[in-house]
């Protein structure tokens, strides 16, 4: 662990290393602590586990992103944002999807992060475990027991309470750095913060905790600080700190919090308590719908949301999903207090469950469409409010098919990007519920079966489907009747009934046009079919079933669905001795799988690469593809899923390889590639070339007449499709 020093440079003076991870390297603006800074790197490069612990408010998020921006290890810094996360059984999931890990597998997410941390050295930091202590306590230990290359950097107001804890607590800022705070943020408000010496005293007043700083200076482009420190008597304390017994910090800062709301007109506190509901970040239309009515008309909520923006109640930040808004987990505390004590916040739940239904019910219509990748990001960002929603709706017995509609309508999140564990969870409750609503179970049922089968599940997956065909059949319900038989025709066509799969996706698609259906389910469900009919030597077939889907998909700017056309057509591409055009079929494909974090796709297109390139005469790139497709496969299941169609490209791969190189050169390449992460895998494979493995071997380009089967497809999509309907 002793490799990188905490100013974020190598240990050997050398120049500073370009690390990965989720938290930027240069936190937000950043006001004195340097006492506090050099303590806590110490503490960080000295244990594997630090605890920065101390009240709200007092700044432990901010130190601790600016000493993991200084000590960050080799593999990156990762940060874990628990603050909005309700149920303790997801400690690992939030860590997991942090981490961006993608595992298609019925692991738990346990053991998903032990391989992954096994040989890693990275920071992970946990913010705001308080309230899931003893769930953050023990895998904690877990981690740090079987990762030696592991520091965790926690963040909370008490101890994990971990064997090797070392405690670092935060104390509020001395008088000088206090005032300095609230000069520059006085000064981002483009206000002068005037008088020092009545400054001084409303930081004094303060007891220098920086949130109560920043709310004072929020107020200071309406209020001289004499009018802060009038408004900040003991009235104020008493009415809003809470009791007398309460700890002196938290009796101030509730006293700051308190002053700020009671100088709030009735339109800012009755935004601020509804604006608790949320989980984590918002965006202005989910509270102009949650927040609006009652009391504040939808459109006033700008105007009141501004308001709370300039006293700094609300914070606005730009991501890949816009611009969004948030509040710190203190402020929303209180304003969830004030909601609960008007008797509003049931109301309040459903309201917000309600918008996050119709979010995910237009995000997935809009899946067939050119806006795929800011779906996505949408959704990526709305994950924690989507939750939020799931508990609501899956918690109400007289709303349950809200929430086995909302489980449903998520399938593309759950297997487009990479989320099928968290997916499983959620469906596997839907359907357990008999809501009294058909509708939404059968399609949970479908679903769950979907995720079931790339999780290479098949038994349940098969009983899901065979209860949602009956009941589908016993109901009439022909759109639950296509999904279901669709899904066991891919069932079929992973488990080598090549024959039973071409009969169950003919009719599948027989049924979607009957009722009219047109989505990337039903291209997915042509695509399936025809590499059903590639395996049964008919290419020719097969290739125009992928070029009329790749028309559609381009007339429709689907990109996830036209990922896999491109595979089969780049497979036909190498039978007729054109690796050149395979190639540039798979590099395209390769682009759009890996975009959507879809590490099926990717893997699939990984190892028909690798075929292309021995075909191409570069055998040791083919086997550093290789060994980087056998790292992926255990995220993704049993090595091409475990059948002897799509093996047989794979074995012909390694027995040219082996043959050019021997085996010795051979397993290094293989060795080399298992080396690669799966960013690196991909950009590596994208280049084309692998300047790190050395020149390509000697020998000619190795073709069909190398006794490469012309039958015989490489992989399948056949455990990536998606549907918008049913």
């Amino acid at each position: 662990m002793g490799d990188i020093g905490c100013d974020g440079t190598p240990a050997d003076g050398g120049p500073p290393r370009a690390v990965a991870g989720n938290l930027p390297l240069e936190p937000d603006a950043f006001v004195g602590r340097a006492a506090e800074l050099d303590e806590l790197s110490r503490a960080l490069t000295a244990s594997r586990l630090v605890t920065v612990t101390g009240p709200g408010g007092v700044g432990k998020s901010r130190l601790a992103a600016r000493v993991a921006a200084r000590c960050a290890p080799r593999d990156g810094v990762w940060r874990v944002e628990l603050a909005a996360l309700g149920d303790a059984e997801f400690v690992d999931h939030m860590v997991v999807e942090a981490l961006g890990l993608t595992d298609h597998t019925t692991r738990l997410p346990r053991e998903t992060l032990r391989g992954h941390l096994a040989e890693r050295r990275l920071l992970l930091v946990l913010d705001g475990f308080e309230h899931l202590v003893d769930a953050c306590a023990e895998l904690v230990a877990d981690l740090l027991r079987r990762a030696p290359g592991l520091r965790v950097l926690a963040v909370g107001r008490r101890a994990l309470s971990v064997a090797g804890e070392r405690l670092v607590p935060l104390a509020p800022l001395g008088e000088d750095e206090a005032v300095r705070l609230l000069a520059v943020r006085a000064e981002q408000h483009a206000v002068g913060a005037g008088d020092e010496g009545q400054m001084r005293e409303v930081c004094r007043r303060l007891d220098g905790i920086p949130l109560a700083i920043e709310l004072a200076a929020g107020r200071l482009g309406a209020l001289s600080p004499g009018q802060v420190l009038e408004r900040l008597g003991d009235r104020f304390r008493l009415l809003t700190g809470g009791g007398r017994d309460a700890l002196p910090r938290h009796r101030t800062l509730r006293t700051a919090i308190g002053w700020s709301h009671e100088l709030c007109t009735p339109e800012e506190r009755l935004l601020w308590a509804r604006l608790s509901v949320f989980a984590g970040h918002f965006d202005l239309e989910a509270a102009e719908y949650v927040c609006g009515g009652n009391g504040l008309s939808a459109g006033d909520v700008l105007d009141v949301l501004s308001a709370l923006l300039a006293q700094s109640v609300v914070t606005r930040e730009e991501t890949p999903a816009g611009a969004r808004y948030r509040m710190l987990d203190t402020l929303r505390a209180y304003g969830a207090e004030w909601l609960e004590s008007v008797g509003d916040a049931e109301r309040l739940a459903r309201r917000h469950r309600d918008w996050y239904v119709g979010l995910a019910t237009w995000c997935e219509l809009d899946w067939f469409s050119s806006r795929q990748r800011e779906i996505a990001a949408r959704v990526e960002a709305d994950l924690p409010n989507l939750r939020r929603a799931l508990e609501v709706g899956l918690t109400d017995p007289d709303e349950a098919h809200l929430g086995q509609h909302l489980a449903g309508s998520l399938w593309f999140s759950w297997v487009g990007c990479g989320r099928l564990a968290e997916g499983r969870h959620w469906l596997e409750q839907a359907v357990r519920i008999d809501s009294g609503h058909e509708q939404p179970r059968l399609k949970a049922l479908w679903v769950l079966a979907y995720v079931a089968i790339l999780q290479g599940d098949t038994v349940p997956a098969l009983a899901a489907l065979q209860e949602c065909r009956r009941q589908a059949e016993r109901a009439a319900n022909p759109t639950a009747l296509a999904y279901a038989e669709h899904r066991a025709g891919c069932l079929a066509l992973i488990t080598d009934d090549v024959f039973r799969a071409e009969t169950l996706l003919r009719s599948a698609l027989e049924r979607y046009d009957e009722i009219g259906e047109l989505n990337s389910n039903v291209l997915m469900a042509r695509i399936e079919l025809a590499m059903a009919r590639a395996f049964q030597e008919d290419l020719p077939d097969a290739v125009r079933m992928c070029e009329d889907v790749r028309r559609v998909c381009e007339e429709h700017g689907e990109r996830w669905a036209r990922t896999y056309a491109l595979y089969v057509l780049a497979y036909a591409a190498w039978c007729g001795g054109d690796p050149a055009r395979a190639r540039e079929l798979l590099t395209d494909s390769l682009d759009g799988a890996h975009g959507f974090s879809d590490l099926l796709g990717s893997v699939l297109v990984l190892e028909l690469l690798a075929l292309v390139t021995v075909a191409e005469g570069k055998a040791v790139e083919a086997a550093v593809l290789q060994g980087a497709a056998d790292r992926m496969w255990p995220s993704v299941g049993l090595r091409l899923f475990g059948s002897a169609h799509y093996n047989t490209p794979h074995e012909l791969c390694e027995a040219l390889a082996r043959e050019q190189l021997g085996d010795e050169r051979y397993e290094e390449g293989v060795r080399q590639g298992a080396r690669l992460g799966r960013d690196e895998a991909v950009r590596w494979a994208l280049r084309g070339t692998g300047a790190a493995v050395g020149d390509p071997a000697p020998g000619g380009s190795v073709r069909q007449a190398a006794g490469a089967p012309t039958q015989q497809p490489a992989a399948s999509p056949t455990r990536k499709g998606g549907e918008t309907a049913g």
